[in-house]
């Protein structure tokens, strides 16, 4: 069993799009109408374009509102990014405008960083342990 497609609710699929693609780096996977106005729109790595698919889902469920807003209150992330360089990362995000709500910050062998991803999520990136 492995992880095929996880999900971030987000505000703005359109929006969610250009930040995930042109700031992250992700590249768009799928993009197929669903009705008047969401997409079945999913992200992966470029570095796996078979990997992982990341689905930016519309927040449209009264439930996403209340649960994202208490995570974002609390400073919990929604999801994790790993990378090869936290800090590098976070140079060249903050460089593009990230905003940032936690700096790199080292945990014995982990170092994390948290951003605003535009969209109303926490997204956490960080080095994975050798």
């Amino acid at each position: 069993m492995k992880i095929h497609l996880t999900s971030v609710f987000v505000d703005d699929q359109a929006k969610a799009l250009r930040f995930y693609t042109e700031v992250l780096g992700f590249v768009k996977k799928y993009d197929v109408p669903l009705g008047e106005t969401d997409r079945w729109l999913t992200v992966v790595s470029p570095e796996e374009p078979g990997g992982t698919e990341l689905l930016l889902e519309p927040a449209g469920h009264p439930a996403v509102k209340p649960y994202r807003d208490a995570l974002a209150a609390d400073g919990i992330p929604l999801a994790q990014f790993a990378v090869t360089d936290v800090r590098a990362e976070y140079e060249r995000l903050s460089g593009l405008g990230v905003r940032f709500t936690q700096e790199p910050l080292e945990m014995g062998p982990v170092t994390t960083a948290v951003f605003d991803d535009t969209c109303g999520n926490l997204i956490q990136i960080a080095t994975q342990p050798q």
